[in-house]
């Protein structure tokens, strides 16, 4: 067994990935200046207490939430507490404000990121990226015309597991690449089955566009992507709560699938890449597990089935934003371009069938 370096430390992507570029640490450089919009997103909380905690690289200004109800639901959030709550108008106009993470329902995601960029401010946006593939773009080129990253909230790029695995296929250890394999699912209530059906795209949408994001690292634009899709509680509902999407290349298949009706779920979500020199086989992908088959040996790795012992995160989300903080400051630029994050929404749409 071999222990990876960090995450950060890897630089890992595969052929048609850009490289990772998260941080080996923290930073001592200037603090960045952000805010937060929106609580009603699954990661708003964990944004905003990675944000608090990376004290060297942030500095917080305050967060906004328009809903009523959603504000007091996190108003003693330890997350939140403590924060000055403001105005969208009173946040951007922060003197020295740099960056916004914007947090809110996916519906407002793109709109609300669209008045940051406009506003001069770099972006943390959180997936997915809406329903539509034009309004994300307009954003993209936005931030392009005026030099402002946006970076989309896909934190398996920064887990060790997978920049184990885009290493591997970048280096060529797997050879030609012919099959990948993910599932991420879980099982929900009633509540969270209702906060999901205003989106057509389902738990594909809502779930499977992580495992996109991966898949694209790892094998490019997909020249096909078919979606299927199944509803089962049709009586009660119309959520698309158990869905499969087959993703065509030259030489490969990919299938992803996403279920909200899985027991114990989480335990069986995994990411499997074969190729003809060797498979890494990433299960469960949080905390993260991962066994890795070669046909030669790779030093320092053997031949055959092994397991490779990895760093624990430091957090799920502190290389992302630690990696931001050095984007703005200019130390680095960003290794995930709007070309690829493109191309993931628009796999992301065709997977969910909204496109």
């Amino acid at each position: 067994m071999t222990t990876v370096a960090r995450s950060g430390l890897l630089a890992a992507a595969a052929a048609g990935c850009p490289r990772s570029s998260a941080a080996a640490g923290a930073t001592k450089g200037k603090r960045v200046r952000v805010g937060q919009i929106g609580v009603g997103h699954g990661h708003a909380s964990g944004k905003m207490r990675t944000l608090r905690a990376l004290a060297e690289d942030y500095e917080v200004v305050g967060v906004v939430e328009p809903d009523p109800r959603l504000r007091k639901e996190c108003e003693n959030d330890r997350a939140y507490r403590g924060l000055k709550w403001m105005t969208e108008e009173q946040l951007l106009n922060v003197e020295g404000l740099r960056a916004v993470a914007v947090e809110t329902t996916v519906r407002d995601l793109v709109p609300t990121a669209a008045r940051c960029v406009a506003a001069g401010m770099h972006v943390h946006l959180d997936k997915p990226a809406g329903e539509s593939l034009p309004a994300f773009k307009e954003v993209l080129d936005a931030a392009a015309r005026r030099g402002l990253t946006v970076q989309m909230g896909y934190m398996f790029r920064y887990n060790p597991a997978f920049q184990f695995c885009f290493r591997a296929v970048r280096e060529g250890w797997l050879g030609r690449v012919f099959e990948v394999h993910g599932v991420i699912g879980k099982r929900i209530g009633a509540a969270e089955r209702k906060r999901l059906l205003p989106y057509r795209g389902g738990t594909m949408f809502e779930l499977g566009c992580h495992l996109i994001d991966a898949l694209v690292c790892v094998l490019g634009k997909p020249q096909r992507v078919t979606a299927y899709a199944r509803r089962t509680r049709s009586t009660e509902d119309d959520l698309a709560d158990n869905q499969l999407a087959v993703l065509e290349y030259p030489q490969a298949i990919a299938t992803i699938r996403s279920a909200l009706v899985e027991v114990e779920g989480t335990e069986r979500r995994q990411f499997v890449v074969c190729g003809e020199e060797g498979t890494v086989d990433i299960r469960p992908l949080e905390p993260p597990r991962l066994r890795m088959a070669l046909r030669k040996p790779r030093a320092p790795y053997r031949s055959g089935y092994q397991e490779v012992r990895l760093a624990k995160m430091p957090g799920r989300y502190d290389d992302q934003l630690i990696e931001l903080a050095r984007i703005i400051r200019g130390e680095l630029s960003n290794p995930y371009p709007p070309s690829h994050d493109l191309v993931v929404e628009e796999a992301v749409l065709r997977a969910s069938g909204l496109l």
